[in-house]
């Protein structure tokens, strides 16, 4: 139970700080004002019970004829019947914070809200829709003797907050930081997705799969990746949705502040996906692509085989333009919905222990920063880029899941181009020889998720798997695509039915990545997908 009393003269902000802590924390509000009004009408009728100089009178002989108990009576009523957090909005002499104090003990916290008299003035002046007939100024209010000396309720509190040097918010996070309402410790409820190639790795499938252990889903990135995941009655794409979004109905949804977005797609998988306002989070900072913005990726298409989806010139402009013609999710009229800050869902989900998981996009030998430059994508695709974009800390993180394949893709070299290099690339007829997968089924599959082209092939590349995860210093690694080893592995169902060589291949990534391989994908089917998890 957690009984926080507020005190504070006409004005200092306490209607303000309790409605705050109501609706972002859940608390129930015992308005003493009301039951004052409540009490007043049986008395003196409903003329006396608008009037705040009665009220003041009639406050002023429940005290007397209670010794100051009939606060904590109207609490306890309350109390027997209600949530364990409740504020009283207010308290306004010693004896009812005395009598509530002996009956509740360390459950009470009195918060004490101050201000200058000028400012306090200056704020009844203005004050409108009170429910009362208000006193024609401030020095009026203050020649009631009880109220006089509210000031002086400061000498008692537990805390005191000057609401003339706070903003609102302010206010809200000194007395809620007071209340151990925010999480004081840092405790990893998140878990991060990351490819180690570049992309294509299968990271939808096993984001899809894990997803049920999470209360939140958060997606990083742009459209200009696709997730595919399987589902009944078919493969479904997510391009800016979680991949878990129709594997876990539950969890909530999150597009972070990081994120690009193109507004009609988004809204299109929305409605295939029936994802409604309550459920789906798009943080107002997210950036949206202009139809200017895939025009102008026509010659990266040409030249590195961009996707052309208008992400990286969306995010230059962010940059360039500076708010001139700059439009954010906040500004489009059919996301408002949806729109919410997202970093105050997730502190709530920290607050109440709820697991996070955040779905990077694209690969380690992709990001701007750390592959091979300009054959890159327009972000950093590792933990510290995802969890920047996403607004996570990394002293949150619990685990990180990197997805690698047993033979890394790149998409099909563009005409007069290329879409960068690989380590050793082969032909998907060499895969098909190796695993006995029919090569036209290889080359059937293996097409984009976003662009459809085709994609080329190499062998695995150990150097790139060192590389990956000393930049992402994964607790884990999922394997995917295990069947092109041997065709085989699809009726594997537990990890002792895998064929030697792809059992002495997944203890070699586990050297080199000095992480344990704990999910490894078999096909891409419903019943896929080995979990050798501890965790």
């Amino acid at each position: 139970m957690q009984i926080v009393l507020l005190s504070g003269s006409v004005s200092s902000g306490k209607s303000t700080l309790s409605e705050q802590l109501r609706t972002q924390f859940g608390f129930e509000v015992l308005k003493t004002k009301e039951l004052i009004k409540q009490l007043a009408q049986r008395k003196l009728g409903t003329e006396l019970q608008r009037d705040r100089k009665a009220m003041q009178h009639f406050g002023e002989r429940l005290d007397n004829e209670t010794d100051g108990k009939w606060v904590r009576d109207a609490l306890t009523r309350l109390v027997r019947g209600s949530s364990p957090r409740v504020i009283v909005d207010s308290v306004r002499i010693p004896k009812q914070i005395r009598a509530i104090r002996k009956s509740y003990g360390f459950a009470v916290v009195h918060i004490h809200l101050t201000a200058p008299e000028d400012v306090l003035a200056g704020r009844y002046s203005e004050r409108k829709g009170t429910g009362f007939r208000e006193l024609k100024s401030y020095s009026e209010v203050k020649r009631d003797p009880t109220e006089a000396k509210v000031k002086d309720l400061k000498d008692v509190a537990d805390v005191v907050i000057d609401t003339a040097r706070c903003t609102k918010a302010d206010v809200l996070v000194r007395a809620a930081t007071h209340l151990g309402l925010y999480a004081r410790n840092y405790d990893s409820v998140v878990d991060v997705i990351v490819g180690g190639q570049y992309g294509s790795e299968g990271k939808g499938h096993i984001s899809s799969y894990l997803s049920r252990d999470y209360a939140i889903l958060v997606r990083v990135g742009g459209p200009n990746a696709g997730h595919k995941v399987f589902v009944t009655p078919g493969p479904y794409t997510h391009h800016q949705l979680p991949s878990g979004t129709l594997r876990n109905p539950e969890s909530k949804l999150i597009i972070s502040p990081g994120c690009v977005l193109n507004a009609a797609n988004l809204l299109k998988e929305v409605a295939e996906c029936k994802v409604g306002t309550d459920r789906l989070s798009i943080d107002p900072q997210a950036m949206v692509i202009a139809d200017e913005d895939i025009r102008s990726e026509g010659g990266l298409v040409k030249g590195i085989g961009s996707t052309g989806q208008g992400v990286g010139f969306a995010t230059a402009r962010r940059i360039t333009k500076r708010g001139a013609g700059v439009k954010l999710a906040k500004d489009i009229k059919d996301l408002r919905p949806f729109i919410r800050e997202t970093w105050t869902i997730l502190e709530q989900a920290y607050r109440e222990g709820q697991k996070v998981l955040v779905e990077g996009t694209q690969g380690a030998g992709l990001s701007i920063y750390h592959g091979k430059y300009p054959y890159v994508t327009s972000r950093d695709t590792s933990v510290a880029g995802c969890l920047s974009e996403a607004g996570i800390p990394a002293s949150r993180v619990r685990r990180v899941i990197m997805v690698c394949r047993t033979y890394p893709i790149r998409v099909q070299n563009p005409k007069n181009g290329t879409s960068g290099p690989m380590g050793i690339e082969i032909s998907w007829k060499i895969v098909a020889k190796r695993s006995g997968i029919p090569a036209s089924q290889l080359e059937g599959k293996e097409k984009t998720s976003t662009t459809h082209r085709r994609r080329r092939v190499a062998e695995f590349d150990w150097e790139l798997l060192r590389r990956a995860s000393a930049l992402n210093g994964p607790t884990d690694i999922a394997l995917a695509f295990v069947d092109y080893i041997n065709l085989q592995n699809e009726k594997a169902r537990r990890f002792e039915q895998l064929d030697a060589p792809t059992i002495n291949f997944i203890e070699e990534v586990q050297r080199v990545a000095a992480a344990p391989v704990s999910l490894i994908s078999t096909r891409f089917d419903f019943r896929s997908i080995i979990d050798r998890r501890a965790w």
